[in-house]
């Protein structure tokens, strides 16, 4: 596995390519102290498994270089790993195209699994997100991001969640599973389509009814759910069926 490591602080990642390259002797780590040393490195050998994105570099916004990533490089993964652990940081990485997001206070294990979960084809999202207070923003007027936290959690609690309930429980159809799983990719509705050789109208009404069964609004919600879902066990047996 070839990772690309950005982090614009020197002891950061240098103490980040030895934990990653901990990871096994075919892990190979390449770090970039820049958005443009990052840039020029990609441009130089795209032939990466994996980039990980410090969202606060001296010469770029992370949020930027994340979407300028996703846009030119749409088949490379990239999880942010961040000093900040804020519920919006994470909901607007997932929004941005980020396959996961690690606060740099997790653990060394935390990391491990985040990485082995993204290159499963999975979304790994901190388990904080959607029950920690502590993390949230505060409510402002015109802000939903609480608003959403607090629909995606209290249906977490009241549904089991938090207890690993399995996927199948949900009563989706074999073919809203599917669409699910290509969703979890951050497939638009036309991939979609395309892959499951279905019409963009029938692609978007399962789409529909996957949220609704999740009771959630839009795609991040239904991502951090899941998300949540598999980090405590609920989705293994699933996964095994759609990982890429």
């Amino acid at each position: 596995m070839k990772v690309l490591l950005i982090d614009d602080h020197p002891l950061i990642l240098s103490a980040l390519q030895s934990v990653i390259q901990g990871l096994g002797d075919d892990v190979t780590v390449v770090g970039a102290s820049s958005a443009r040393a990052a840039r020029e490195t990609l441009q130089q050998d795209a032939d990466f498994d994996l980039v990980l994105l410090d969202l606060h570099l001296g010469d770029a916004d992370g949020f930027d270089v994340l979407v300028e990533f996703r846009a030119k490089y749409p088949a490379l993964p990239v999880v942010v790993v961040s000093a900040s652990d804020r519920t919006s940081d994470v909901i607007r990485s997932i929004d941005l195209g980020a396959m996961g997001f690690v606060p740099k206070r997790s653990s060394n294990d935390a990391l491990f699994e985040a990485l082995h979960m993204v290159m499963s084809g999975g979304i790994y999202v901190p388990p904080m997100t959607m029950g920690s207070e502590r993390s949230a923003p505060e409510k402002q007027e015109g802000d939903t991001v609480p608003s959403v936290l607090r629909v995606v959690r209290e249906h977490a609690e009241g549904s089991g969640y938090q207890t690993a309930v399995p996927l199948a429980s949900l009563g989706l159809t074999p073919r809203q599973t599917d669409v699910l799983a290509l969703l979890l990719q951050g497939k638009p509705n036309k991939l979609i389509a395309r892959d499951l050789n279905l019409s963009v109208e029938t692609v978007k009404d399962h789409v529909a009814a996957v949220l609704r069964t999740l009771n959630v609004s839009s795609r991040t919600q239904a991502v951090l759910a899941v998300s949540q879902m598999n980090q405590q066990g609920g989705l293994n047996a699933w996964r095994g069926n759609h990982t890429r």
